[in-house]
């Protein structure tokens, strides 16, 4: 009796060593750094497959970005725009993207354009070399611009002759929508992925829990805090990339397609969330060059993807699918919250 009961005490302990160790296994964390697509990326996979997961994300997103670079020469997109309106052959990745990006052109009616990237060059925001276009050279390169100028035929590439394509604000939505799906393919369920600050999730946290994202506010602090699942929250701001004009006013990256300068829409921080990241990377960009007005407009039709919006003046907007997961940063106690309905 006493050899029975020793053996079932050390089968328990067995057991409950067993059971430990496998839920360490489950919420083990593994995480990957590396630069590409001219931004800082950080994966994270929890599990016991979450090691090699990582390993087939992080090669995903290179190939990504050897496709679509815009300043690499051997990229698909940079062989189509020194083709000098010649037809380009090009991989599948760049030709379902450049569909999605034309797409995307339609349905904002053309506040999101991947064609500006002659302005964007002459403000010198893709070098060093920044300066204030004056009116007449940018009205001279918006007639490079314009989704009509992209032909697409299969895997066929043209553009009209001295335009430029640049999938860059779809690109990293794109490959964290990829990154997630390769760590799903290997046996991951729960992951995180911070492009540069835009931040996808595949399911929710290791312990259930929705996963907490902090929107980013100009001053380097919070917006404020959203529980996610399964979700892209991109955020587009003129904050990050800008400078100082000889006029002592701020000139950010982020252009208006009618105009060839930054966009002045009233909004600082547009955020988009929802599902795919290549579709709130567009959004994020469309959301900041609406502004406010336009945004709730766009969002009351289509209803998604979800927008927490900062104005100028202070004011918050959010739309009401988000509403009830976002908790305001204290930084933004006292300001004006307008929730969006449909």
């Amino acid at each position: 009796m006493k050899r029975i009961l020793s053996f079932a005490a050390v089968a328990l302990l067995a057991l409950g060593g067993w059971i430990g160790w496998n839920q360490f296994a489950k919420t083990r964390k593994h995480s990957v750094s590396f630069y590409a697509m001219d931004t800082p990326i950080t994966l994270t996979a929890y599990g016991p497959r979450g090691k090699r997961a990582l390993s087939l994300a992080r090669a995903r997103v290179k190939q990504i970005e050897s496709e679509l670079s815009v300043t690499d020469p051997r990229s698909d997109v940079g062989r189509l725009n020194a083709a000098g309106g010649a037809p380009v052959q090009v991989g599948e990745d760049a030709a379902a993207l450049t569909a999605f990006a034309l797409r995307m052109n339609a349905l904002t009616d053309g506040a999101f354009d991947p064609t500006l990237y002659p302005a964007l060059r002459a403000w010198g925001f893709t070098t060093e070399e920044r300066r204030v276009p004056e009116a007449a050279e940018l009205a001279e390169l918006l007639k490079l611009a314009g989704a009509e100028r992209v032909h697409l035929s299969g895997r066929t590439l043209r553009l009209d002759e001295g335009s430029m394509l640049d999938l860059g604000a779809v690109g990293k939505g794109f490959a964290g929508d990829e990154a997630l799906a390769a760590m799903a393919a290997a046996g991951v369920e729960s992951a995180l992925v911070n492009l540069g600050g835009n931040v996808q999730t595949l399911g929710v946290r290791p312990d259930g829990q929705r996963w907490r994202i902090g929107i980013k506010s100009p001053d380097g602090g919070l917006i404020g805090v959203l529980r996610t699942a399964a979700e892209a929250v991109v955020t587009s701001g003129g904050y990050e990339r800008f400078f100082t004009g000889p006029d002592g006013q701020i000139y950010w990256h982020i252009l208006d397609p009618r105009t060839g300068a930054p966009a002045r829409s009233g909004v600082i921080s547009a955020t988009a969330v929802g599902p795919e990241g290549r579709i709130c990377d567009a959004m994020s960009t469309a959301y900041f060059v609406m502004g406010a007005e336009k945004t709730a407009a766009f969002w009351k039709e289509h209803g998604s993807p979800g927008f927490v919006l900062l104005a100028e003046d202070g004011e918050l907007w959010v739309s009401e699918d988000l509403n009830a997961r976002f908790a305001v940063d204290p930084a933004y106690a006292d300001a004006k919250v307008t929730v969006v309905r449909r």
